[in-house]
């Protein structure tokens, strides 16, 4: 299948249909950007991105749901797709763009090969897109490439593994990959090393109960009440976030979410 198939085909599992909305894969498309704009993981990602708003390449923009954010946040928005699809794709990117009067920049081309100058973006950001890579560090040299200087690189939600052999758990296991593939994941290790050695520099790693933006659809606030309510107690703020803490240094499933922030020196 190809991925637009592949989603047309979870949107008519009736046990799906929580997955579909949490993906922002349900239409109307406008509706589903609107959700993402207001949501605790944007509102979280908001907080790396710098001000007042430039030029920004949302890089693997899918449907656009993130290029719609940034440029209702005042960004004038590139998305960057190579599929052309109509449903995921830079089709459903330019719908979007006319059906919100969102100005947005539609580029159909892989993220190896930037057809941008030197120094274009004050901003690239990658919502779960670096785990797709066919070449990650040539991949973050071009990211590195067209940031301005002391430009802001955000990747999120990206898939981590602990060891080679997780792999194959986490795509046995994706709801989508047996049908059209496509997916992957990584150590930690090798995302640091591409990330660096494409040009970049981390200035922040944020692991899966670090913030929103890894826990979306849940929320830190939200588990914060479900352990008070489990354990019939107000939960002070030091006790939860050692807590979190924890969980975070167990935590060894394969594909857990990370999310990276860094620039260009």
């Amino acid at each position: 299948m190809t991925w637009e198939e592949a989603v047309l085909w979870l949107r008519k599992q009736p046990d799906k249909a929580a997955l579909v909305k949490d993906c922002f894969y349900d239409d109307p498309l406008t509706g589903a950007a609107e959700r993402y704009y207001t949501s605790s993981e944007w509102q979280a990602v908001r907080t790396y991105l710098p001000h007042p708003p430039g030029k920004a390449l949302d890089l693997g923009a899918g449907r656009g749901i993130s290029s719609y954010a940034l440029a209702r946040d005042g960004w004038d928005v590139v998305a960057l797709e190579p599929d052309a699809s109509d449903i995921v794709g830079a089709g459903a990117i330019r719908r979007l763009a006319t059906e919100s009067d969102c100005s947005i920049s539609v580029v159909q081309e892989r993220g190896e090969r930037l057809p941008f100058p030197d120094g274009t973006f004050d901003v690239v950001y990658c919502r779960q897109v670096l785990h797709h890579a066919r070449d990650l560090t040539q991949l973050c040299r071009e990211i590195s490439r067209v940031l301005k200087k002391e430009g802001i690189f955000v990747a999120t939600r990206e898939h981590v593994i602990t060891k080679r052999k997780d792999l194959q758990v986490f795509l046995d296991n994706h709801p989508l990959h047996h049908l059209c593939g496509g997916e992957h994941a990584y150590t930690l290790k090798e995302y640091r090393s591409a990330i660096v050695s494409g040009g970049l520099t981390i200035r922040k790693i944020l692991g899966p109960y670090d913030s929103d933006i890894n826990l979306f659809p849940s929320a830190k606030d939200e588990m914060k009440t479900g352990f008070s309510a489990k354990y019939g107690i107000a939960m002070p703020t030091f006790l939860f976030n050692l807590v979190l803490v924890v969980l975070k240094i167990r935590n060894k499933t394969p594909g857990r979410l990370y999310s990276f922030v860094g620039y260009k020196e």
